[in-house]
């Protein structure tokens, strides 16, 4: 969505304003056991169990609502008592979210439209009674259950949770305020972009990648230099025709490129980097952050660091069977031209 160059540096002061706030770098710190859904397959019961354990509240921030299962949990849950309050996007799915919206407020739950200060509002998270939350990848969307790769982290980490809903108020009210960061935290448009590059830069041995996207400079630059220090560099996507410059770049530098064709029965919808995977240092983000300067910079989006081994584990399987179910991009040595597509080894 376009902005005014007035609004875009008034927005880039207030962020460098309160950049102080956001709390330093900091790598990931091992935190108590999350639980990992991964998308297709496992299905989204641990989500709605989640939701349908509520007692006392849920707060819910969704960029597309559309799950009728979803919907009914929340509204069972406002008719019992619970304080059910849901934050939805209005800059690009307000056609999408309004019967949502509709039928939601019309049943006792309390539902804002998000900031339009923010491009737009592209996070997925769910907090049940201020003890835990789901983050996710993936957006209320059932028609892409069965065919797009996602991940959630369900976590009962206290200083997380406890940020999630700080900023969840803030946002409910349309306040602007830096949200916390708890102990593991990626905010969008706070330290996002920071903390990506910081992961990144961090690696020293493996880096492996999903993304729907490959837009963002910074993120290109951040993994080609990877690539070019001996970092084996790995990246999953799916091939919509759309990024093959960035793809030349990745693989002049030395990087591996996994794509499936927009066609294939599985779209790379996950946002997910594990690096050092084997190494007493592994990090893995997972989160809504797309690799473009919008998701990283202008968006409301929530991820979070962590070093979780089993979190870890299931992901470092999961990549890689992706990377070997895909098709390998090998490089003509040009950076602008059509990505050549061969069969993975």
């Amino acid at each position: 969505m376009t902005r005014s160059s007035t609004f875009l540096s008034g927005w880039a002061a207030v962020c460098l304003a309160l950049a102080p706030l956001c709390g330093p770098v900091l790598a990931a710190r091992p935190a108590a056991a999350l639980q990992l859904v991964t998308e297709p397959g496992q299905g989204l019961s641990p989500i709605y169990n989640l939701i349908g354990s509520a007692r006392r509240s849920i707060d819910l921030t969704m960029y597309e609502m559309m799950d009728p299962k979803v919907t009914t949990l929340l509204e069972q849950a406002a008719g019992q008592g619970v304080t059910v309050r849901v934050i939805l996007d209005q800059n690009y799915k307000r056609e999408a979210n309004e019967p949502g919206y509709d039928d939601l407020t019309a049943n006792g739950v309390q539902v804002h439209w998000a900031n339009p200060a923010f491009a737009c509002t592209h996070q997925k998270t769910v907090t049940v009674d201020g003890a835990t939350s789901a983050i996710m990848t993936l957006n209320f969307t059932p028609q892409y259950y069965d065919s797009s790769r996602d991940f959630a982290v369900i976590t009962s980490d206290p200083a997380d949770v406890a940020a999630i809903e700080t900023a969840f108020s803030g946002d409910f009210a349309d306040t602007m305020a830096a949200p916390p960061v708890g102990n593991d935290l990626v905010w969008s448009p706070t330290n996002a972009q920071a903390r990506m590059l910081d992961l990144i830069h961090s690696a020293g041995a493996t880096l492996l990648v999903e993304n729907e996207e490959m837009g963002d400079a910074g993120v290109v630059s951040a993994l080609c230099d990877a690539a070019g220090r001996g970092v084996a560099v790995r990246i999953v996507m799916t091939d919509r025709g759309k990024y093959g410059r960035q793809f030349g770049q990745l693989q002049d530098a030395g990087a591996q490129l996994a794509l499936y064709p927009d066609s294939a029965d599985l779209y790379i919808h996950a946002k997910v980097v594990l690096a050092d995977y084997g190494t007493a240092g592994a990090r893995v983000f997972i989160g809504s952050e797309n690799f473009s300067h919008y998701s990283l910079t202008r968006n409301r989006e929530l991820g979070l660091i962590t070093s979780d081994p089993a979190v870890m584990a299931s992901i470092n399987a999961t990549l890689n069977s992706d990377f070997s179910g895909a098709q390998t991009a090998r490089s003509s040595r040009r950076h602008k031209r059509a990505v050549a597509l061969v069969p993975a080894a």
